[in-house]
């Protein structure tokens, strides 16, 4: 939900923030975000490693990052996010700041309070900013949706049961369930 306010936000308001309080800059409103859960934070700790032993067992460039870390999505400082996990291929879009640009692969992680932003308002954004692969990881529900939109417009819904393919790394799968035990 917005926070009230009669102007646009701009990212001079985002990175002016209190310390400690974060937040989303999205189309000139900012978004409160809720602190994780303990099944959230396993979930993001695991993929985070999955991902990032995979990198590195192969000597990739590609580089992880787990919330909190700000991607500007237009590179524009117009629309700033903080997805659970982000894969950023290309260097030149990093800064101390965090990504400009869109990442390679984002990974939200789903919460009660973020359902509806994760599901459709983020969808729209990551695919329209250039995000190649997204995945919504639903605990409530026990299952991922990932939308490749290199390819295609369809989702593929995978239970946490059985093996997700990575898109953008081949080879690499993941199974939900697998982090959880």
């Amino acid at each position: 939900m917005p926070l009230p306010r009669e102007h646009r936000y701009t990212s001079e308001d985002y990175w002016n923030l209190p310390e400690g309080r974060r937040a989303e800059l999205i189309d000139g409103q900012l978004y409160d975000m809720a602190p994780p859960s303990r099944m959230h934070q396993k979930i993001s700790g695991g993929l985070y490693r999955t991902i990032s032993n995979f990198i590195l067992e192969r000597n990739g460039t590609c580089e992880v990052y787990a919330a909190p870390f700000a991607v500007n999505l237009d590179a524009e400082d117009k629309d700033w996010v903080e997805p659970d996990i982000s894969v950023i291929c290309d260097p030149s879009k990093l800064d101390e700041r965090g990504c400009n640009g869109a990442p390679d692969l984002v990974v939200e992680i789903v919460s009660p309070s973020s359902r509806r932003m994760d599901y459709f308002r983020k969808n729209t954004l990551y695919f329209e900013s250039g995000v190649q692969e997204y995945w919504i990881v639903d605990p409530d529900r026990e299952r991922t949706t990932i939308y490749r939109y290199q390819h295609d417009d369809v989702p593929v819904i995978i239970p946490f049961t059985e093996e997700a393919r990575v898109g953008i790394f081949p080879g690499l799968t993941i199974q939900i369930s697998e982090l959880l035990k």
